[in-house]
């Protein structure tokens, strides 16, 4: 198996006159949107878009999340094999 060492970013964006709310997942190897989810709370729809964008990516492992620094959204480290 290869360790993904590529972090997922994910931020909010908000609802427009023709789209709902939305959470877009963001690494190197690419990206993915999906809809917010009302029954999960913030921290929930960032990690179900981050784990959505793991599945088409077709990444395995563990991963840790985190704010991001601007604190706008969070961010995923795979921390499998990880130094402690």
């Amino acid at each position: 198996m290869t360790t993904i060492t590529q972090a997922i970013e994910t931020k909010y964006l908000k609802a427009t006159n023709v789209r709902g709310s939305r959470i877009k997942a963001t690494a190197l190897a690419g990206s993915l949107t999906v809809g917010y989810d009302c029954a999960l709370d913030a921290a929930g729809n960032h990690a179900a878009a981050a784990q959505a964008l793991i599945a088409r990516l077709g990444w395995e492992g563990t991963f840790a999340q985190g704010g991001n620094a601007a604190g706008t959204g969070y961010v995923f480290v795979n921390i499998e094999g990880a130094l402690v």
